[in-house]
């Protein structure tokens, strides 16, 4: 999704943003995140985002943190976002979208007043991400899908074939990586790809991995 905001050089990246840990949910530049916010720490870090820059940081959890934990340590590379949808329902809770802007690296956790966490980040190790189609053209299509439609006929998946043959290269590749029940480590290891051509090749490296024991369950990618 086009942002009404576009940013030409990673300068103009905020070296302080809001961090919102996900486990298993990573954002990839100009790629797509739904979001149902509704813990009030979120709701209030969302408050703040509006009234600024509208970018958010999408972070895993480390994946040594407990699942309980109630601030885990943090993965060292995510994604910020910028809000390009919003609606409210009614009830306290925010369904929002965030269009992926650029990676970061988190330099320090600060020690903040807010409910949510904020980090202080670099991104000029991930500069090229504001750039469209660096690598697509290495991009071997047809080996992804191939890769992937055996991957999901082994999960019992179900997908659009016909929708994703026409989806332009860069979507294609970001729509597998954030919707595909990839485990913790996996979605970690698209993130940091460094480029698109490299994110398809771990892809197709992953799909074609002997069989996890992960369970086969029907599941719709769109």
């Amino acid at each position: 999704m086009p942002i009404n905001r576009p940013f030409a050089d990673v300068s103009q990246i905020p070296s302080v943003i809001p961090i919102f840990p996900l486990s298993r949910a990573v954002l990839l530049p100009r790629g797509e995140l739904p979001l149902n916010i509704f813990e009030p720490r979120y709701v209030a870090m969302i408050d703040d985002a509006m009234k600024n820059d509208r970018l958010i940081g999408m972070i895993q959890p480390s994946r040594l943190s407990s699942d309980n934990a109630a601030k885990p340590d943090l993965e060292a590379i995510g994604c910020i976002g910028r809000v390009t949808q919003l609606a409210e329902t009614g009830d306290g809770r925010y369904i929002l979208n965030l269009t992926g802007v650029v990676r970061f690296r988190i330099i320090e956790e600060l020690d903040v007043l807010t409910p949510y966490r904020q980090c202080r980040v670099e991104t000029i190790e991930f500069k090229i991400d504001l750039f469209h189609d660096q690598g697509e053209d290495s991009v071997d299509r047809a080996s992804v899908i191939n890769a992937f439609r055996d991957f999901a006929e082994g999960l019992n998946l179900q997908a659009d074939w016909s929708g994703i043959q026409a989806t332009p290269t860069e979507a294609l590749i970001n729509g597998l990586v954030m919707m595909a029940p990839f485990d913790h480590l996996q979605k970690q290891e698209l993130l940091e790809a460094r480029d698109i051509a490299a994110r398809a090749a771990k892809l197709i490296s992953i799909t074609t991995r002997p069989a996890s024991p992960m369970k086969s369950r029907p599941t719709t990618l769109h």
